[in-house]
């Protein structure tokens, strides 16, 4: 199987590219544009580099993977190569920040208590559908890689 070939008749990756985008995508609004009220590209690189300790270029990185691969997602374009670049980027907020905050979200705000991992396992769900499915129905994938005739 070519890695941006997808049956263009299957609606599952469909739904499943819309929900990592309108979950995602404003995140990286927020890191990329200051959209939001988030603090944009300088401030988060500030932050991220300088604040939390990461690497500037693995910061550039979460960046990029937080809100151009779900703009791809969006429009099924390079899923599955979005779908991990999405995937990466959330295996390493979990195991450097979510992994010791337990299993539930913090609903009411609890002051120093993160966010459970809940939220991951769904998020890592769909992305799983992408990495497996590729972008289904409705994709730039389908329209520029698959054969015609063929899905």
């Amino acid at each position: 199987m070519r890695i941006e070939k997808t049956n263009t008749q299957n609606w599952v990756p469909l739904f499943a590219r819309l929900a990592v985008f309108f979950t995602i995508f404003p995140h990286g609004a927020q890191k990329l544009l200051g959209w939001f009220g988030g603090a944009g590209f300088s401030a988060t690189m500030d932050g991220l580099s300088k604040g939390a300790g990461l690497p500037v270029f693995i910061v550039f990185l979460v960046i990029i993977f937080e809100s151009i691969a779900p703009l791809f997602l969006l429009f099924g374009f390079l899923t599955r190569i979005s779908a991990a670049a999405v995937l990466i980027n959330f295996l390493g907020v979990v195991f450097t920040v979510t992994i010791h905050s337990g299993y539930f979200m913090n609903w009411h705000g609890e002051a120093g208590k993160g966010e459970g991992l809940e939220y991951f396992i769904l998020l890592f769900a769909l992305l799983i559908i992408l990495l497996l499915r590729g972008g289904g129905k409705l994709s730039l994938d389908g329209l520029l890689f698959n054969k015609p005739g063929k899905s």
